[in-house]
């Protein structure tokens, strides 16, 4: 049994590690950085409740994205969320490609939205994919298919290469 200052020391260690990547999975379906932290809070509450214990890095990793997914269409469903409109947040910070192209993949439907961030800001298979949305793989390919001919679409053939 480890002590407590051990689990404090792996629980930092998880949270320092996944913490940048839920926070962006989560603000990829709220679009609102208070929102995305609030629901990143709750999943690293989830795993020190749940204390689950994995054979492979790439099972807990796909677990913790898995809760994000599963909070955050939760917060989504919730009657506050149904009540409350947000200002779109300022992503000036960024370099102008870089804003361009996360604004128009925030402004997607959620079904092309997720599969995307999930592919390619956190460097997912569609199986993976699949696996931590709860759909079939060959529906998450064709949500990535036409997710990127809308982004095609909407910046241009230039900036898609």
């Amino acid at each position: 049994m480890k002590s407590p200052a051990d689990l404090n020391e792996a629980i930092s260690i998880i949270v320092h590690t996944y913490s940048t990547s839920v926070l962006r999975f989560a603000y990829s379906y709220v679009k609102n950085r208070s929102d995305a932290e609030d629901i990143a809070q709750d999943v690293f509450i989830t795993y020190i409740q749940k204390a689950p214990d994995f054979d492979h890095e790439m099972q807990r990793k796909s677990w913790i994205m898995s809760v994000t997914s599963n909070k955050c269409k939760d917060y989504l469903k919730s009657s506050w969320k149904k009540r409350v409109t947000y200002m779109p947040e300022n992503l000036g910070y960024l370099p102008k490609e870089e804003s361009t192209l996360i604004s128009c993949v925030y402004s997607l439907d959620e079904k092309y939205r997720i599969p995307i961030h999930l592919y390619y800001f956190e460097g997912y298979s569609v199986e993976e994919i699949a696996r931590i949305t709860g759909n079939k793989s060959a529906t998450v390919a064709t949500w990535l298919s036409r997710g990127r001919a809308l982004l095609k679409t909407k910046i241009g053939d230039d900036f898609c290469e």
